[in-house]
Formats: structure tokens, sequence, C-alpha cells
């Protein structure tokens, strides 16, 4: 579970009734039955698996990341949106189906200006490009949405190409939360030094439910919440195409922020930003090693971020690292 200071963490949440939380003001799911059990996690269950404690929302309710004023406007997460920057590896468009994706990401604090940001995250996607579906997690720098520069655990996702669906975390009905550990717009008070002993990692996985169609998200193997399926009208049939890596914004002076750890990528997992065991489920929900034939880098400035690919080797997985320290990427 992601780690922080218990006041800080308690103090930037409100608890919120389960059933009366910002997801069920989406006109989709006025009649949503919560889901409480999981085709892939027949462990989980919100009702017999709850236990409160001094991090926790007390039982019954969920955390809601507060508002922060001046926040409202965002930058849009689409490539073709003028500033993107990206350094990923995703999926080639063959028909495959895919029902999930997890890694273990590095995690790492950049220094970002206000009206930059800089990530690092899984996107889940399918549909034409006017009617996107997308789901986004991992973590964020994001001084505009959050108003400071530490690195937060962030979602976010729309179903129409980023037109008038969707959103960061909480910020629009949608998503919905069951876990009352405050995860969606947390701090992560660890991040990797580089050159240092010690990475330290989140482990996202988002997965498709095999009944409902849900769209699930775990962290540490905790599931937190959900899409609904209702949300959408292409994912719900599963993802055509799943991307692992780095995004950052430029600001309007042409300046991008650091990628990453802010350094081109090495082998050496101390000195760099990484990703390993990247794994997705297949359309028969069996989770699999990405393979070399179906993974396609893309890294857009070479002079400000890069990436390399070191495919599949024991005891990581498939794996690759990646970033850059940004600049002027446009000349």
């Amino acid at each position: 579970m992601v780690e922080g200071n218990v006041d800080s963490i308690l103090q930037e949440f409100d608890c919120v009734d389960l059933y009366k939380q910002p997801a069920f003001q989406h006109p989709l799911l006025k009649n949503h039955k919560i889901q409480e059990n999981f085709s892939f996690n027949e462990s989980h269950n919100i009702k017999n698996k709850y236990k409160e404690n001094d991090l926790s929302c007390p039982k019954g309710t969920v955390p809601i990341l507060k508002q922060r004023n001046g926040t409202e406007s965002v930058h849009l997460n689409t490539i073709e949106y003028p500033g993107q920057h990206f350094a990923t590896i995703e999926t080639v468009l063959d028909g495959s189906i895919y029902r999930g994706a997890e890694a273990m990401i590095s995690v790492h604090n950049v220094s970002v200006r206000n009206n930059q940001y800089s990530k690092s995250q899984i996107w889940l996607e399918n549909g034409p490009r006017g009617e996107l579906n997308s789901i986004q997690v991992g973590w964020a720098v994001h001084p505009r949405l959050y108003g400071d520069t530490l690195t937060r655990f962030t979602i976010y996702w729309t179903a129409d190409g980023y037109k008038k669906t969707g959103c960061y975390n909480t910020k629009c009905p949608g998503f919905v939360i069951i876990n009352p550990f405050p995860v969606i717009g947390s701090f992560i008070n660890k991040s990797s030094i580089y050159g240092g002993k010690e990475t330290f990692v989140i482990i996202p996985q988002v997965l498709q439910d095999g009944f409902s169609g849900n769209w699930a998200l775990k962290i540490f193997d905790e599931i937190i919440g959900y899409w609904p399926k209702e949300l959408f009208t292409h994912l719900n049939k599963g993802a055509s195409l799943v991307r692992f890596g780095g995004n950052t914004f430029t600001s309007p002076n042409g300046i991008s922020p650091p990628m990453g750890n802010g350094h081109f990528p090495v082998f050496d997992f101390h000195k760099s930003s990484y990703y390993i065991h990247v794994k997705v489920k297949n359309s028969n929900y069996q989770l699999v090693d990405i393979e070399d034939r179906r993974a396609r880098q893309y890294a857009d400035s070479y002079q400000c971020y890069r990436l390399s690919y070191w495919g599949y080797s024991k005891p990581n997985g498939v794996a690759f690292s990646f970033g850059g320290p940004g600049g002027n990427c446009d000349i």
C-alpha cells in the first residue's frame, strides 16, 4: 500500500459514505450495484475484509481527495494534444484483446513547474480517436492538478477521446472507490534516489472482471475500486492497446520537464527509471509477459527523452528503462 504520514494523509481526504461518493452522481450509475467480489480475487470482499485503523476511513465510508481551488483546468492526456511528449512501449494493433495490465514501476520525484507535469503510468485503450476509451494509472507530479510538486498516485479516464467525459481521480463521477485506505491522489513519500542503494516502486494492476466487465484497480495487491463498464463504449469489450511508460507536458515557453528520474536510461536500475515485470492479461484472462513481437517502442524527442527496451530476463521479467532531462524538445 502507498505509504505516508498519517496526519498529512487523513487531512487531505474526506471520508464519504460509500453509497454517496461522487461516482454515483453519474447518470449512467444511478442504479449501479456496488461490486464486492471479483472473479480474479476470490478473497476480496469489502464486507468481511475490512480492518479499521488510523490510516483508514471509518467503516462504511471511503476516502475522497479534497478538491483544491484553482486546479479545475488541467491538461489533456491525448498523444495528439500539443505539448505532449512520450517515451513508451505499447502493444501493436493486431486485433488482440487485452483484459488487463500490470507492472512494477520505479517511483521518482522530479522538478516540475506549475504549468508542466511528469507522469509514469499504464494506459489501457480501445476505440477510434474521436471515441477513444482510455484508463490510465500510475504516478504523477502535477502542480496544476494537486497544487504541489509531490509525487502522487494518479488515475485518469475518458470515454470520448478527451472531449466531454472523464477526469483525474474522483474530480468527476465515474470511478467507484471500495477501499477505506486513501490511495487515489495520495502522495508517495518514498522515491528512488539516483545511485542509491534502494529503489522504490509501485505495482499497479488494472484488470477487467470476467463476470461483470468492470475494470478493477489494484495497488500492492489490494483492490482500491473500479471503473464500471457502463462508463465505456469500447473498453467494455476489452482493451485493444496497452501502453507503459512516461509522459510529460510542456510549459508555454516550450520547455519540457524531466521524465522518469530526469536521466537518460541505462541498464543500472539504481541510476535509471524503469518498468519491470511488464505483463498483460490476454483475451483468456491469463496474465502473461508482454511479447517482444507485440511491443512497439515509441519516443518522440530523442534529445529530451529516451527508452531502452531490455526484453525478458530473470529475475526482472520483461523490463525497460526510460526518461530524460527534458528541455526544449521541439527544436
